[in-house]
């Protein structure tokens, strides 16, 4: 199993993805957050057609770490139901792979 995990996140704004981000890596749940502006997401909400403008935050994390990032994302987020998808990396830069892993550790441990 893959120690290292690829979540997606969108928000509404550039300015709530920032927040989301900032935080995730302030408290050592991310290693980094991409934010990717200018979404346009297109979905059934509640019986109705959206189509909404969005942004993406791509977040790298110990797979371990998924469960409270999680958690401290829909604790951050403004949507009832957020977006957040996890993906296991199967392969990587073995060097970029342990700096996600070394910036996720607690700096105690």
């Amino acid at each position: 199993m893959s120690e290292t995990s690829i979540v997606f996140v969108t928000a509404g704004s550039e300015e709530e993805a920032a927040h989301i981000g900032r935080t995730l890596v302030e408290e050592r749940l991310a290693a980094c957050a991409n934010i990717i502006p200018a979404l346009r997401s297109i979905y059934r909400w509640k019986g109705e057609i959206c189509d909404e403008r969005e942004v993406l935050i791509i977040i790298k994390t110990r797979t371990s770490k998924y469960e409270s990032l999680e958690k401290r994302v829909k604790e951050l987020h403004s949507y009832e139901v957020p977006e957040i998808v996890s993906f296991s990396v199967d392969r990587g830069l073995p060097r970029y792979l342990a700096w996600v892993a070394e910036e996720t550790e607690a700096e105690s441990d």
